[in-house]
């Protein structure tokens, strides 16, 4: 198979098409009956597994705890809180039978109308308020730290896997405070969270912002967020923070009796990322030879790939095998022994196209001069090395560092190259009629929903938290503005 032919079409032929044969040719996943929803597979489910596990590290790191709330939420609950259910009415999924009876024809028809029906949860604002509005007594009852590792459901028109499915996996932290200014802190420090864990675990460079009014969380006062570049230069928003102010605390009646023995309203939180990081990994660092991981979220991070011919080759060979297997998993590398009975270029390949940092080659010649043939994922499947095994335990570690942030390093120029300030409505029109990108304008709240946007499919990403804020016009309104924000097409 030439490399050139690894993934059809390629990025440049197809990009939607290529990020879902990515994920065809990986084993990551599959469409299930249940339209909108996916069969995650154990290569992309191990993906997953290893960022619950770093994120979650982080978030107990922080202070907080892990529970677990219902995943039916009545409908009057989401009622009491406008804002919100306006924002999500029309994504909810709802029960409204508890049984199934025969329909006479064979078949099976809802029975037993409920007095009021439930939502499967789009998220849980409004059913884990109900909670902390009974164990929210006193100003000693906070703050409230707790997180959950959960499944909801978002009726999407429009799917595709990891990225935006009906149902999908994720988590979701819900906090209580006793001051505005503890619950702004809290959001922001979530945030870094979020930019760390990406950077540092995913190799996703990300932008800190708050979104705009018309982009925030349905009843929040202010929305953050962490937005990343695809390879194709559209946005994803990779995770976000939300200050919920006392909306959902008043909705909720989550009051509180202060130090001076007055009854308080609480300020609370809320912030969540979700199996969508999955696929912005995919389409940040893949190639047309297929997945591409970084070595900190890569199920296995070592194949051993043995090479033999007659029955005394495969005992030898198998041998040397097992001892470097076992001498990697004493060093705590993720390591398979693929010792499956196919040929060794179908092999090969496959363990490429799922992305796995490196692959190892042993075969008799091999034995006799005391080498092992290395090879890595970020670089051209033909490129290797020869390293005695000895070498090799010793560096692997680096190599698998140098690995993680080189795809890091990558990632962040590719962004830089393609995000440019744009100061004109012909600029502007010019620039995504070809390209796509992170476009900087200035930018004024009476601009939103301007035609040029819908006219390109370009909303505004966020409003980064660094950077110069040096005033100027808005390039829709003519209007003040205090600094750039960014634009983008986006997932």
């Amino acid at each position: 198979m030439s490399k050139q032919n690894a993934i059809s079409p390629t990025r440049a032929e197809n990009y939607p098409e290529w990020y879902q044969q990515v994920i065809k040719a990986a084993d990551m996943a599959e469409n299930s009956p249940v339209r909108g929803c996916m069969v995650i597979k154990p290569w992309g489910y191990g993906v997953w597994e290893l960022i619950q596990q770093g994120l979650d590290k982080m978030i107990k790191d922080t202070g907080h705890e892990n529970a677990y709330f219902p995943l039916l939420i009545p409908v009057s609950f989401l009622a009491k809180e406008a804002a919100h259910i306006e924002g999500f009415a029309k994504e909810c999924a709802v029960v409204t039978h508890h049984r199934l009876e025969a329909d006479g024809e064979g078949g099976l028809r809802p029975a037993g109308l409920l007095e009021e029906p439930y939502v499967i949860r789009p998220t849980s604002e409004t059913i884990i308020g109900y909670s902390y509005s009974k164990w929210v007594q006193s100003y000693r009852d906070l703050p409230i730290l707790i997180n959950q590792w959960a499944n909801v459901m978002r009726w999407e028109m429009r799917t595709r896997m990891f990225l935006r499915t009906t149902e999908f996996l994720w988590q979701e932290g819900h906090t209580v405070h006793a001051t505005k200014q503890e619950a702004e802190a809290e959001t922001l420090k979530m945030l870094d969270v979020y930019e760390n864990f990406a950077r540092n675990y995913l190799a996703l460079p990300v932008i800190k912002g708050m979104k705009t009014a018309d982009e925030r969380f349905p009843g929040a006062v202010d929305t953050y967020c962490i937005e990343a570049m695809m390879q194709d230069g559209k946005a994803l928003q990779a995770a976000t923070s939300h200050f919920l102010g006392q909306n959902f605390a008043k909705a909720s009646e989550i009051k509180f009796t202060d130090e001076a023995g007055q009854i308080q309203i609480a300020w609370t939180t809320s912030w969540g990322a979700a199996t969508r990081l999955v696929g912005g990994l995919i389409m940040v660092h893949s190639d047309d030879d297929g997945l591409v991981l970084p070595p900190r979220v890569a199920p296995k991070q070592v194949v051993i790939l043995p090479i033999y011919k007659t029955p005394e080759e495969q005992s030898q060979v198998f041998a040397a095998c097992e001892r470097l297997e076992k001498d990697l998993r004493a060093k705590e590398i993720r390591v398979l022994f693929d010792k499956r009975d196919m040929r060794g270029g179908e092999k090969t390949w496959a363990h490429i196209k799922k992305g796995v940092p490196v692959r190892v080659e042993i075969g008799p010649k091999d034995l006799a001069k005391n080498q092992i043939v290395v090879a890595r994922r970020d670089k051209v499947h033909t490129e290797k090395q020869f390293l005695t095994p000895e070498a090799f335990l010793e560096q692997i570690g680096s190599l698998l560092e140098d690995m993680q942030t080189g795809l890091l390093a990558k990632a962040e120029a590719f962004r830089d190259a393609h995000t440019c300030e744009i100061n004109t409505q012909a600029e502007f029109e010019a620039y995504f009629e070809k390209d796509s990108g992170f476009a900087l304008c200035h930018w004024n709240e009476a601009a939103i929903g301007h035609e040029l946007l819908a006219k390109h499919k370009v909303t505004p990403r966020c409003i980064p938290l660094a950077g110069p804020k040096e005033p100027g016009k808005c390039l829709f309104t003519g209007q003040p503005s205090t600094q750039r924000i960014i634009f983008a097409k986006a997932y």
